[in-house]
This record gives C-alpha cells, structure tokens and sequence, in this order.
C-alpha cells in the first residue's frame, strides 16, 4: 500500500539512488523539500543540471574541473616538481583539506581490480607515465587507498616508475587498512603525507 503521492515517491526513488541516502533519508529530503520556495528548488535542480552539464575533467591531471585546467593545476604557486597520485577527485579533495599538501596531482580514475574487471588500460596510468616522461618531477607520490586494490595499484605504479629514476614515496602508515582517503580525517592524512616514506 503507497501512502506517498506518485510525484513525492518519485522524488523519494530518486533520491534513494544516491550513495549513503535510504528512503528514510530520501523521505525526509523529498518533505524538505516541499518546504522550502519554489525558486528555492528550481535553484537546486539548476545546480544540479549544472554541475552535470559544466563539470568535465581537467587535461592534466584528470581531476573534475569547469575549465580545461583545474584549480590545482592552473596555480602557479604549486610545487610542479611534486606528483601525488590518488584514486578519484574525492581523494585529492581529502588531501587538500589538511592544507600540508603543495605539490600536483595525477588522478587515476580507479584503482586495479582484477575481480571488476579492472585492468592498467581501464585507468589514467599510460597519461601518469607519459607526464612524468615529459615532467621534471623531483618525486612522486602514491597515495592510492590502503586497501588490496589500492596497494595493488601502488606497487604497479611503483615498478613501471623504477626504469624514470624519479623518486616514489607512499603515504605512512597511520591509515586504517581497508579504509579510503575520502573518510580519513585530517590529522591523520596530515601524518600520513608528512611521514611519507620510499616506495
């Protein structure tokens, strides 16, 4: 038996689709929603068109950007010697609140999953080894997550870089196994990338 309406329902199906929000939590958005003004919910509902229309990746370092360089990258007071390489732009979002980091970034798209079919040519690594061909990078950091696949990835990476010459760390210990950066809180990736050791 349906006690909502067909629109609210809708709304509630929707909402429910999104990482971490059941249908209580969708309820209780959908009702919220019905509070607030009607310029108010066109307002979000632009955003959100928006944010799918104007959001692409950025040509270097493949994080999310509206221009064809993100923020990072197009600020000429970062450390261009300095490559920390994460998994998805919610890492590098994590790495930058804890404001220790100064370097660029290289964003895989992913980590190795055999299992999901998940292979190198499924990530951003061929572009990662061609800039650091093409780059004067003094070092390079893994800071996939500390899981199987992250470190996976992290050691793949690690001996396609051996033959560059270029110096690879890993992010110290300190962050929960399994774990990802995304939900690590900030003094611990502070520790992390400052007790960064060699790969």
């Amino acid at each position: 038996m349906k006690h909502l309406a067909p629109p609210i329902e809708r709304v509630v199906y929707e909402l429910s689709k999104l990482p971490s929000v059941g249908r209580k939590t969708a309820q209780r958005l959908a009702f919220h929603l019905l509070k607030l003004a009607p310029e108010e919910v066109a307002s979000l509902g632009q955003a959100i068109l928006e944010l799918r229309d104007k959001i692409g990746l950025c040509s270097r370092c493949f994080n999310l950007s509206d221009e064809e360089l993100c923020p990072v990258c197009s600020d000429t007071r970062r450390d261009q010697a300095l490559l920390c390489v994460v998994e998805e732009p919610t890492n590098l979002v994590a790495l930058e609140r804890t404001g220790v980091y100064q370097g660029v970034y290289h964003v895989l798209g992913g980590s190795l999953s055999p299992l999901k079919d998940v292979g190198p040519d499924e990530l951003r690594i061929r572009e990662l080894v061609t800039r650091i061909h093409e780059g004067d990078f003094r070092e390079v950091i893994l800071a996939t997550n500390p899981n199987v696949e992250g470190e996976a990835t992290a050691v793949y990476i690690a001996r396609l870089l051996q033959p560059v010459g270029v110096a690879v760390t890993r992010l110290a210990q300190g962050l929960p196994a399994g774990g990802d950066l995304e939900y690590t809180d900030d003094l611990t990736l502070r520790r992390a990338m400052e007790g960064r050791r060699s790969y």
